[in-house]
């Protein structure tokens, strides 16, 4: 490789160029930011294994107590207690009273739902077939970066 030329990463852009039919729908739905924080919130409080292994025992019993969530799953009471605060401040599981017991369960369809996909996503086979690829409409030079920069060489530039 020549000196002038940059190895580009296999999840690079090679032909920068922008679409901007699909980028002007594309951020009139985005999220608002607040919207943003609150959802990545979400997904690192069900990022933690052990959270994840209590959803997941919720999810197949439908409601159980700390004693029978800490022994169906091997989990300290305390971590499961101190885990059902966590969700229970987040919306994912919600609770009640029975005398002196507290009964979790998860809050919705939604969290039902989140959790089943994931599952389901974990076990699924990729299909082989890759979706056409949309053409582009309208050709853009990339911006040059600092530090670990992806520049092309010069007879990808002059190609392009």
């Amino acid at each position: 490789m020549r000196s002038d030329e940059a190895v580009v990463g296999i999840d690079a852009c090679t032909d920068h160029c922008v679409h901007p039919q699909t980028v002007r729908h594309v951020r009139s739905r985005a999220l608002p930011e607040g919207d943003l924080v609150q959802v990545s919130a979400v997904f690192k409080l069900l990022g933690d294994p052990t959270r994840a292994k209590l959803l997941y025992a919720l999810l197949e019993a439908g409601e159980l107590c700390v004693c029978d969530l800490a022994a169906a799953t091997g989990v300290a009471e305390t971590t499961v207690s101190q885990s059902l605060r966590l969700l229970r401040a987040s919306r994912v599981v919600t609770a009640r009273r029975d005398g002196r017991l507290m009964y979790y369960r998860l809050a919705d369809a939604h969290v039902r739902m989140l959790l089943d996909l994931t599952r389901e996503h974990m076990t699924h086979q990729p299909t082989t077939e890759l979706p056409a690829p949309v053409e582009p409409v309208e050709r853009v030079e990339p911006v040059e970066r600092v530090g670990l920069a992806r520049t092309r060489s010069k007879a990808a530039r002059a190609r392009a």
